[in-house]
């Protein structure tokens, strides 16, 4: 039995598609698997609990509290007690509910308690998968760290054909079996990521920053961690918020607070990744009190910020791999091929602001990645989170030559 041994929290909301829970449940305990069924109260409206109950072996957990004999449920018990928490069928609903940790229910309150991988396969109609507001909230969810499986097409509920199924039990049971026993690539490793933008003070209210929004370090901070790694980020200031527990966060504001700690962190990693846009300049001198508007025109002078990722460049060991990234708006592979030589980058990775879709604040990316033999890969636009697969392939690729290069 492939799963013996794993806790599951198996999580049913409110839709046509939790017919399909009874296979699932099934399926996973066929398995070996030890399965707790969570249900919605908009659950029990298309699946009773008793046949989850049966089917599993124990009472079905839906409220609070047993109306019965005042037994509590604790999400916080069952959060720290799972191996996986799979939500199947998840509803529209539920997704915006976990992307914005509004928590109305036992499921959602186990789902934020939960210290597991979370695995989520949506089940709707197709307009309601493809709305703006859903296909955001399931990128909010993998930018958590979750694993979204991907429904199917065909007949939907509505009597309407495309994209919304949820994917067939058999399917669901294969990726958890898989999601155990992959082999995680960087078990051991730890990295450093920069993130987000820094603020350069000009007085206490106003400063000079950019437009980063810290989404592509997250991405490949959480990428990093799903492979096993433990994951240091040196963040300037973002709307991000961190749930992964391999993942530790410190929060800068200055280009010179990001390298003091950079220089803290960098000699006990495997690898570091420099995706935070760092201010290239910081006023030359720092008004204590709010500068008045006395006259037309207000004169800052500036001076050039530490280079990080060239400081850490000449910092660098062999068996450390440096990664750095490329904003340009001109000349894009020369600027990123004579950064990746100054900074002595194992690999770069070019935005281009001409492509669209790229660059700050969005949720894709559009990249070309340059190593030290001035191989070029170029990918087409992609979900950040997906970006972040790719980079981190080519990290472990790497690694892995270092590492042969050293035995």
């Amino acid at each position: 039995m492939r799963l013996s041994g794993k806790h599951i929290v198996l999580g049913l909301t409110g839709s046509i598609a939790a017919y399909k829970a009874a296979y699932l449940l099934r399926g996973l305990i066929k398995e070996g698997a030890e399965v707790q069924v969570v249900m919605t109260p908009a659950a029990k409206e298309f699946i009773t609990p008793v046949t989850m109950s049966a089917l599993s072996g124990k009472p079905v957990a839906s409220e609070f509290f047993s109306a019965n004999d005042g037994t509590w449920y604790s999400h916080v018990d069952m959060g720290q007690w799972a191996d996986l928490l799979l939500i199947a069928p998840a509803t529209a609903a539920t997704m915006g509910k976990m992307a914005h940790g509004i928590c109305d229910n036992l499921l959602i309150t186990t789902y934020l308690s939960a210290k597991c991988q979370v695995m989520v396969a949506p089940a709707m109609d197709l307009d309601m998968f493809r709305h703006p507001a859903n296909v955001a909230n399931m990128e909010i969810l993998r930018s958590f760290g979750n694993i979204i499986i991907e429904p199917g097409e065909g007949e939907l509920a509505s009597g309407l054909h495309g994209k919304g199924r949820m994917e067939e039990p058999e399917t669901i049971v294969e990726e958890v079996v898989s999601f155990f026993n992959q082999k995680k690539k960087l078990l051991n490793k730890h990295f450093l990521i920069t993130a987000g933008p820094t603020y350069e003070k000009i007085d206490p209210v106003r400063f000079i920053g950019n437009y980063s929004s810290g989404k592509m370090g997250y991405a490949i901070a959480n990428k990093l961690a799903g492979e096993g790694a433990k994951v240091t980020i040196v963040s300037g200031p973002v709307q991000i918020k961190n749930v992964h527990p391999q993942i530790t966060v410190i929060p800068v504001e200055s280009a010179g607070e990001m390298l003091e700690k950079c220089l803290s962190v960098f000699p006990e990693v495997d690898g570091a990744v420099m995706c935070a846009a760092v201010a290239d300049f910081t006023p030359e001198n720092y008004s204590p009190t709010k500068v008045k508007r006395e006259k037309d025109e207000l004169i800052i002078r500036l001076k050039p910020t530490s280079d990080i990722a060239g400081t850490l460049g000449q910092l660098k060991t062999e068996k450390q791999l440096l990664v750095g990234f490329a904003l340009e708006t001109n000349n894009e592979l020369e600027n990123a091929g004579r950064k990746l030589k100054k900074k002595n980058l194992d690999f770069i990775v070019l935005n281009s602001m001409n492509d669209r879709g790229a660059g700050f604040g969005g949720d894709t990316n559009k990249i070309t990645m340059i190593d030290q033999n001035n191989n070029q890969a170029f990918f087409e636009l992609k979900s950040k989170t997906e970006v972040a697969s790719d980079i981190v392939d080519k990290m472990v690729l790497i690694l892995e030559q270092k590492e042969g290069r050293r035995e």
